[in-house]
């Protein structure tokens, strides 16, 4: 059977770490927490669980924090999880169940749940990286957004982790490191200069996105799913700034690098909706539901846009067109995906009334 070192880096995170812990406690072998300069009671906490408790001092990087974590491991292979993350009991006692048959994989992919809807079903996720062979000498890349490239023989597995943060503000952390290392001339990678475009939009700086984004794009040199989805940040920054057709633009430049994918043609949908353009909306609504899922990809996975989005927008464009029938068929149908959405239920009681009426 193999054995699980649990690398953590944290920093005052009383609030959640216990939860965390008690979700993967009896999955793993080894604990290790690097604490980089909580001054709540985070370590206190650790000690619950683990001796293996280590200090090191920030410097802007995340690889390096999470590099001096894996140093400490000793089991043959090293797990990380964020002290936001949480393991349920199922899929703990799928990755007990994984030790017993690893099969000498040296990464096992793991799907990464980080947004759930009104009835706590997963909305968001993509796979990472997240148990690798000690043996392989993993190498954390990145001072921010970072992560290990996979190599070798890599196991995409079914066990799921959930990201459930309880912060309520997105800072400015990230922008900063990335400043910091434009300032100091420390050249950004294209992974890098993608996250950077990104959290410049995230921060309402969409002009300066802009121009970081295109160049991402223009450059040979890059990550396809990155690509693809800079040209959809891309797209969302012009649309901000009432840019309709750029924001168009963006989005189709994407289908150079692979076949459409449902988020970029949602929002294709929803900027001919903008333009008043309600068949060419339904067109791109209606080629989402045909589309292949292909979460293995690598890419940011939005659950809702490959059936949930295209069909409550479809509702709305055929409703704005006159055709109450068709706009309550694909109401039906989004409330399938979704059976407590509020926009669901709200439609419900407009057709309703409709139906009162005697309009249909």
């Amino acid at each position: 059977m193999a054995t699980i070192s649990l690398c953590m880096i944290v920093k005052n995170e009383k609030n959640v770490l216990s939860r965390c812990l008690d979700s993967i406690k009896n999955a793993v072998d080894e604990i290790i927490i690097v604490d980089t300069g909580s001054t709540d009671t985070t370590k206190e906490i650790a000690e619950k669980y683990t001796d293996k408790i280590f200090d090191f001092k920030w410097i802007d990087d995340f690889s390096t924090a999470r590099n001096f974590s894996f140093s400490k491991a000793t089991q043959d292979y090293i797990m990380w999880l964020d002290a936001d993350d949480v393991v349920s009991k199922k899929n703990c006692e799928k990755l007990i169940e994984l030790k017993h048959n690893i099969n000498n994989a040296d990464v096992i992919m793991m799907k990464y749940i980080t947004a759930f809807d009104e009835s706590g079903k997963a909305a968001f996720s993509y796979y990472r990286e997240r148990l690798i062979k000690k043996s392989s000498n993993p190498i954390w890349k990145g001072r921010v957004h970072e992560a290990i490239e996979p190599t070798g023989n890599i196991i995409y597995s079914d066990i799921e982790i959930e990201h459930h943060s309880i912060k309520t503000a997105y800072s400015r952390r990230n922008l900063t490191i990335y400043e910091k290392q434009i300032k100091d001339n420390e050249p950004l990678q294209p992974r890098d200069i993608f996250y950077y475009g990104r959290e410049l939009y995230y921060h309402n700086e969409y002009n300066k996105a802009i121009k970081v984004l295109s160049d991402f794009i223009k450059n040979k040199d890059g990550w396809v799913e990155n690509k693809i989805e800079a040209c959809k940040i891309l797209s969302y920054c012009h649309r901000t700034i009432g840019c309709i057709d750029d924001a168009v633009n963006a989005l189709f430049n994407s289908f150079s690098y692979d076949i459409p994918r449902a988020e970029i043609c949602c929002e294709a949908g929803n900027l001919f909706m903008i333009k008043g353009q309600y068949n060419q909306a339904i067109y791109w609504f209606k080629l989402v539901l045909e589309l292949p899922k292909d979460e293995k990809n690598g890419g940011f996975n939005n659950i809702n846009a490959h059936g949930y989005l295209p069909c409550i927008q479809l509702c709305v464009c055929y409703d704005r067109l006159g055709n109450h029938s068709e706009a309550e068929k694909y109401n039906n149908m989004a409330g399938k995906y979704r059976p407590q959405s509020a926009a669901y239920l709200q439609n419900i009681e407009y057709f309703n009334t409709l139906h009162q009426r005697d309009i249909f």
